[in-house]
């Protein structure tokens, strides 16, 4: 009996792993490593790509960006060997000659051109891209469904293109944007298939031919993403041959962490809670890292159905960031105005920071209220992120003595980016990294007028965007970004409750891996355990 009872619990044991999505070494020795990631992901598919940091991490396992930003906030090759510009307006994409796919076939300029003519078809729904900007691509970024090419871009010979813009565009944001969100796709696997039959094609479900050191073997978007090593990786086999993405919830992380399920937490991947700082710090298996302040606890707020500039005025003045940060994030950040973080080469201190004020809050709503203004707003949060849920509780609480009644909703991440994209939202927060080197590319997107998450745009804006990309010098572009964060000041279609400073964590037994917000992964293949 005694027998009996151990193996029905040994079976209920491992049942319970297997359904919460954590992974172990298989039974031959073979090396695996568990990614703790919290908030599920919209897809794996490069056809779908949304520009979560989580998604894009996932895809660029499987098929490579051109480059990469390292910790160091610099673009390294990865099937790109280099990526250079004369004019601002035409870019030169030279490969590596060593990049192959895993069937052994070279990656082509071919194939990257391929990619560009079909994701830029309609059929295509992914957002990373600034297809728009393509000399022969339409403004919303598409191109006729039959057409095989794209005028501005031109195949040079077999690992050299070109990409001409309709417009100037500075190199990083170049580089930030194609560089990083390109994810060059096979064309002699995929050239027979047309744009609908690929984007729904079941074969990026478990993809045959990659160029990225590994393999996806199975998933459920809301528990885990399994990997296998490519062999066949040109810059060298993975050292572990398993790479698990297992999403927990954030309270998961620390146990995880403790009992050695989980390996490594990347800080914009994994949302470690506040609370567990001192336990993971003080776990003698692990080492902690604390990211760069970069990552910004974004407000979006839609001017569609919150068109009342006092009430979104007040939204700024009225919540105790700084309180907050204190009280949740134990200090761990900082408290800006604005979209840049100090890690930026383009904060400019000048810009300040807005003082809370409850009376002048208060006052404005009740402006607003008397002229017919609507003082009930619905605010969306992502579930996954337990800090930011309770930091709406405490500014609904604020708020409901100043006369704004706050209905809070909690849903996952991919529920709250439908919801963005809809439009469907009045106030929605979310945690959105912008590269401290490339602001343009999100802050183009975010304040582009109608169908961004804010709704807002205007022409000086847009204006003042196009100069930043014309510029060289550093205080210039600072100049053209702190007019934009002026205009947010008074406007407010979004504001920052606070930027983190967050914490990475990775197990002592796995070498060669650091988190940190950016870089984390360019170098997996060389990762390895003790």
């Amino acid at each position: 009996m005694k027998n009996m009872f151990r193996k029905l619990v040994a079976a209920l044991l491992i049942m319970s792993m297997l359904l919460s999505g954590v992974s172990f070494a298989a039974a031959d020795g073979d090396k695996t490593v568990n990614v703790g990631v919290t908030g599920t992901l919209a897809t794996i598919n490069p056809m779908l790509m949304d520009a979560t940091e989580v998604v894009k991490y996932a895809v660029s396992l499987t098929f490579l960006p051109l480059v990469e930003l390292n910790s160091k906030l610099e673009f390294v090759p990865m099937l790109a060997e280099s990526i250079t510009t004369e004019d601002n307006t035409t870019f030169t994409i030279k490969l590596r000659e060593d990049a192959v796919w895993s069937d052994g076939q070279p990656v082509t300029a071919e194939d990257v051109e391929y990619t560009l003519v079909i994701n830029s078809k309609p059929e295509s729904g992914n957002i990373a891209l600034l297809r728009y900007a393509i000399e022969g691509v339409s403004d919303e970024g598409m191109i006729e469904s039959d057409a095989t090419s794209i005028s501005g871009v031109k195949v040079i010979d077999d690992k050299t293109l070109t990409i001409t813009l309709k417009y100037p565009m500075a190199l990083y944001t170049f580089e930030s944007n194609f560089g990083r969100y390109l994810m060059t796709l096979p064309k002699h696997v995929l050239q027979s298939y047309d744009a609908a039959a690929v984007q729904s094609s079941e074969w990026f479900n478990s993809p045959d031919v990659i160029s990225g050191p590994y393999f996806v073997t199975d998933y459920d978007l809301n528990h885990y993403v399994h990997f296998v090593a490519n062999e066949n990786y040109f810059m060298g086999a993975p050292k572990i041959k398993y790479l698990n993405f297992n999403i927990l919830a954030a309270s998961q992380l620390l146990s995880g962490l403790t009992s050695g399920e989980i390996d490594i937490i990347q800080q914009t991947m994994g949302d470690i809670p506040l609370e567990d700082y001192e336990a993971v710090q003080a776990l003698d298996s692990v080492e902690t890292v604390m990211g760069a302040p970069i990552t910004n606890q974004m407000v979006f707020v839609n001017v569609n159905t919150v068109p009342d500039v006092r009430i979104r005025q007040a939204l700024l003045c009225g919540i105790d960031r700084q309180t907050i940060l204190e009280g949740l994030l134990n200090g761990n950040g900082e408290v800006v105005d604005g979209f840049l973080s100090s890690a930026s080469p383009y904060f400019s201190e000048e810009l300040g920071v807005t003082a809370y004020d409850p009376e002048k809050a208060a006052a404005l709503i009740a402006e607003a209220a008397a002229d017919g203004a609507d003082t009930t707003i619905t605010w969306h949060c992502n579930s996954g992120d337990s800090t930011m849920v309770q930091a709406v509780e405490f500014i609904a609480a604020m708020f409901a003595e100043m006369g704004l009644n706050i209905e809070i909703r909690t849903v996952n991440l991919d529920t709250l980016m439908s919801v963005a994209s809809n439009g469907e939202h009045q106030v929605l927060s979310v945690q959105y990294t912008l590269p401290p080197v490339d602001p343009y590319t999100d802050i183009a997107w975010l304040l582009g007028g109608e169908g961004s998450w804010t709704n807002f745009g205007t022409d000086e804006i847009n204006e003042a965007l196009a100069r930043s990309q014309t510029l060289t010098d550093p205080k210039e572009v600072a100049g053209e970004y702190l007019y934009i964060n002026r205009v947010m000041q008074e406007q407010v279609p979004m504001l920052s409750a606070y930027i983190i400073s967050g914490m990475g964590a990775v197990s002592k037994r796995l070498e060669n891996a650091r988190p940190d917000v950016f870089g984390t992964f360019v170098n997996v293949h060389e990762w390895d355990v003790k």
